[in-house]
């Protein structure tokens, strides 16, 4: 029995290590986990925050995915009004850190409580809920709320603000 085994050991040794010679040609992580090939919104995704928690405009993105330490770059300045009568302010480069389901030291996102604008420094998801602190204070709301990215000058309700520049022959600027 032994001399049947040896001659299939044998043919079987070229063919594992033409298997073996394929499998080191590909690369460990497909080539779609690139930050290259990914957008911001993306890469967002990637650590399990919704899109909507930055604007449609932004164009560019650095991410070391070994730190954490993230920019992200808009056209120019956004902001506009939420529902709940905040506004927010979104400055050319936002920075800070970013790992799974939070967002640290934070620059460049600001919103307007009452009279002052303060700038929002740590975003944390806690399962379906998100949690923006301003250092002192802090406020969660429904992940559902940033299922989608807002526009800079109208935010999420742009349609009607649209709608309502046309019926009142004013210009409306969606940046």
């Amino acid at each position: 029995m032994g001399s049947l085994l040896e001659p299939r050991s044998m043919s079987l040794m070229p063919f594992l290590c033409l298997i073996l010679l394929c499998l080191m040609s590909f690369p460990a992580t497909p080539a779609a986990d690139d930050d290259d090939t990914l957008t911001a919104y993306e890469a967002l995704q990637q650590y399990d925050f919704p899109v909507g928690i930055v604007p449609k405009s932004i164009v560019r993105y650095d991410l070391d995915r070994s730190t954490g330490k993230f920019s992200a770059y808009l056209n120019s300045s956004c902001s506009f009004s939420l529902i709940d009568s905040y506004q927010l302010n979104y400055q050319p480069t936002i920075s800070g850190y970013i790992s799974k389901d939070k967002l640290t030291q934070l620059k460049g996102v600001s919103v307007k409580i009452l009279l002052f604008w303060v700038n929002i420094v740590d975003v944390v998801r806690s399962g379906d809920e998100l949690q923006f602190s301003v250092g002192i204070a802090s406020a969660s709301y429904p992940i559902e709320n940033f299922l989608e990215s807002p526009q800079c000058g109208c935010g999420f309700d742009c349609n009607e603000e649209l709608s309502k520049g046309i019926e009142g022959d004013l210009l409306v600027s969606a940046s």
